[in-house]
């Protein structure tokens, strides 16, 4: 609600001082000067009072920027009676503000009810029923329903049978576990397998999940707030301001000469430029499916020293994929393949799922399977094309089929750590074995190369996964640093001691990273398929799932930001030349005014650039992948 009081209260001041500068000019063109003065003096005072406030309310932050010298240069023209010069000052300051608060309030429109996923209600067992109750309402003991595809609301124990408990989005584990009775089961995991009861051992507010919860806020909290480009300019370009004006009056005793060098050195380069530059890096930003929420964010982008990437879902698929296949008894890999997925059509486990789209993916005509029967947690038993199928853990194969797991498991090599064997025999005997692994994302070595030529220096891998895992998807890609089995607030932890070295991105898509990217100087959440506390804790969300517009991004932040820096050098010294000038005599204030239009126009013209870059990294990944993912002109500049 601020946010929108804030941007209504810019609009409206844009809009008063654009409406009395235009019908000033219509009088004074009229011969009525003394009336067009009155309405140029009334339309500035209420946007010097706001910006008063806002210098005042600065001041008890410690922030100083650029908007003490707009208010000097106003009020110096109010004050000399140069009030169209005023006039003038305040649509150029106003229509600046107001661009940068246009920025931030059509990211946050972009967004809506990311924190979705946080269960609301539970499942009660009750008096022999089972009724729907607020999370506030469940007590430790409390036995709840569970049902195929919900979110775990509290944490708490296994009650009956087995339980697959989808953990991903809170340990970074890519693979469903296998959860027994009397098993400890964490909030904010999903149900990838048949409905069981759940003995609560925590109240809903002491969970694993609200735990999360409270490590994004209190990393929000922590955060230190990003500086806008432009005040980082503001004292130097202030002392240089103060002492031309003071030069000018001191030596010809001639107040309007100051006034016309404080007009004059109204920083609209920079109050001008630097948003129309980073307004244009989130439209061209937003072209390739990367939104990022504000000028803030994109700017800061465009500086990052470290990258720490999490693995499950960002650095690889996040979901399990076949490998590999080891076939016995001379039957070929898409015979076993054929079968195993023809009777895995009955089971909705994510591994099955993954086996029959391996399957589709090779173009594999699947019959539809009779008598199947799913054991949960176990695997699955059936008939396909007038065969008996079993698929499914190794040790459940093999007893089904009376043979012991030597005999079962063969000469075949153990398999790589992180991935998963599912075993298939066919009429009572072992056929082969499925190979299923989170593979890394085609790609993701050449990615890592190209962010360190967009000058990222350190890149760090975090992962809750265990270390062999890490290790193991790690081999090969050039890091500066692996941490492994990271819990929420470790990732915290990493990300505030990297930062002493300069500014962090984050990149993540599970709630486990939610809080580092709240942390981080900017936080990059896989939008697409992520969680979505981790979308609202970032400061940057990818639409599409698909890394390598990570690349894209940070290309597109440093060139925009790269422009927006060459409007204000250029800006800022061709506002100094015309203090110079009209310290000397040769510019009346309404002539520095004037002139500074042009510098504006010439500036602003200069940042619209923005709007043509085409990253190299899209051309090196795909030239079709230049053209626009959501909408637009598709405007390009190839440099």
């Amino acid at each position: 609600m601020e946010h929108t009081i804030t941007y209504r209260l810019k609009k409206l001041l844009l809009l008063f001082s654009v409406s009395g500068l235009f019908l000033g000019l219509a009088l004074y063109f009229t011969a009525r000067g003394d009336q067009a003065d009155i309405i140029w003096f009334v339309s500035v005072l209420p946007v010097l009072a706001v910006l008063v406030m806002d210098i005042l309310r600065s001041f008890s932050r410690g922030e100083f920027g650029l908007d003490m010298v707009a208010a000097l240069s106003m009020t110096a023209a109010l004050g000399f009676g140069e009030t169209l010069a005023a006039a003038v000052v305040s649509v150029m300051y106003t229509g600046g503000v107001f661009l940068e608060s246009f920025a931030e309030g059509r990211a946050r429109r972009e967004m809506q009810d990311l924190l979705s996923r946080v269960p609301r209600t539970a499942t009660l067992h009750r008096n022999g029923k089972l009724v729907e109750v607020p999370l506030a309402e469940i007590q430790p003991g409390d036995r709840l329903l569970i049902s195929q595809g919900a979110i775990v609301p509290v944490d708490g124990v296994i009650e009956t049978g087995m339980a697959f408990l989808d953990t991903s989005a809170l340990t970074g584990e890519s693979l469903p576990q296998r959860l027994s009775q009397g098993d400890p089961a964490m909030s904010g995991s999903t149900n990838s397998g048949a409905p069981f009861d759940l003995t609560a051992t925590r109240l809903a507010a002491q969970s694993t999940y609200a735990g999360i919860v409270r490590l994004v806020e209190d990393a929000h909290k922590s955060k230190a707030p990003m500086v806008r480009l432009a005040d980082r300019w503001s004292l130097a370009f202030l002392a240089v301001t103060v002492m031309i004006a003071f030069a000018a009056w001191w030596f010809t005793s001639d107040p309007i000469r100051a006034v016309a060098v404080l007009v004059v050195a109204t920083p609209c380069p920079l109050i001008l430029a630097v948003p129309v530059a980073l307004v244009g890096g989130l439209s061209r930003a937003a072209h390739f499916g990367i939104l990022i929420k504000g000028a803030g964010p994109l700017e800061t982008m465009g500086r990052i020293h470290t990258l720490i990437l999490d693995k499950t879902g960002t650095l690889t698929d996040g979901h399990p994929q076949i490998v590999s296949i080891e076939s016995r008894d001379g039957r070929t890999q898409d015979d076993i393949l054929r079968l195993a997925a023809g009777l895995d059509q009955a089971s909705k486990h994510p591994v099955s799922q993954a086996i029959v789209a391996a399957a589709n993916a090779r173009g594999l005509v699947l019959a539809l399977p009779a008598d199947a029967q799913e054991i949960p947690g176990e695997g699955v038993v059936g008939r396909v094309e007038g065969h008996d199928v079993i698929v499914g853990g190794e040790a459940f194969v093999a007893q089904r089929i009376n043979t012991n797991m030597e005999q079962a498991s063969g000469s075949h090599p153990t398999h790589a750590a992180g991935s998963v064997l599912v075993a298939v025999a066919v009429d009572g005997a072992m056929a082969g074995r499925l190979i299923m692994a989170d593979p890394l994302r085609q790609g993701a070595g050449g990615l890592l190369g190209r962010l360190r030529q967009e000058g990222i220096a350190r890149i760090v891998l975090a992962t809750g996964d265990r270390a062999e895992v890490a290790e193991k998807i790690a081999e090969g890609l050039g890091l500066d640093a692996l941490r492994s089995g990271l819990t929420p607030d470790q990732k915290v932890l990493l990300v505030l001691s990297e930062r002493k070295n300069g500014a962090v991105m984050m990149v993540g898509d599970g709630v486990n990273d939610a809080p580092a990217l709240a942390a981080a100087d900017v936080g990059v959440a896989m939008g697409a398929r992520g969680a979505a506390a981790s979308a609202e804790a970032a400061d940057v969300v990818l639409l599409v799932d698909d890394i390598d517009r990570l690349g894209i991004g940070v290309e597109i932040a440093r060139r925009s930001r790269g422009i927006a820096l060459q409007s204000v050098v250029a800006g800022i010294g061709l506002s100094v030349l015309g203090m110079v000038a009209a310290g000397l005599g040769y510019l009346s204030p309404v002539e520095g005014a004037l002139l500074q239009e042009v510098i504006d126009v010439a500036v602003i013209f200069n940042a619209l650039r923005v709007l043509r870059i085409t990253p190299q990294a899209a051309l090196a990944m795909n030239p079709a992948a230049a053209l626009p993912v959501l909408g637009g002109f598709g405007t390009r500049e190839t440099p």
